[in-house]
């Protein structure tokens, strides 16, 4: 089993920035891959970023260029380095991992996702 728990979110004024990270249990974090979802109230979770095992990434579009996410094998941890904040981007954000990923890529639906963290508020006001 994986335990997973973020942090790092927190209120910003547009245009700022917030490091998200979330930090897995377990000895076989190398082979997940790992994704951020977001969700808002009465709201479907929504795909931001994903990376494989092999380290590629991938995003939603309306977050490339602003967002990268990036993992640390070592620490047993993702990031998701959140830049150029807009209020479009508040929600609650989820770390998510993908036990049977393959090693160039990692799914974007939630649903492939076996194991979630609690959420951290990410609130950006204008």
């Amino acid at each position: 089993q994986v335990q997973l728990v973020e942090s790092g979110g927190g209120l910003v004024q547009a245009g700022g920035s917030l490091r998200l990270s979330c930090a897995a249990s377990g000895r076989t974090f190398n082979t997940y891959g790992m994704g951020w979802f977001r969700q808002a109230p009465g709201k479907e979770r929504e795909f931001r970023a994903a990376i494989s095992r092999s380290g590629s990434t991938n995003y939603a579009d309306s977050v490339k260029g602003r967002f990268t996410i990036s993992r640390d094998n070592a620490k047993n941890t993702v990031y998701l380095q959140m830049n150029s904040l807009e209020p479009e981007d508040t929600a609650v954000y989820y770390c998510a991992a993908d036990a049977g990923s393959r090693w160039y890529t990692t799914p974007t639906e939630a649903g492939q996702y076996d194991y979630w963290g609690q959420g951290t508020q990410v609130t950006v006001s204008s």
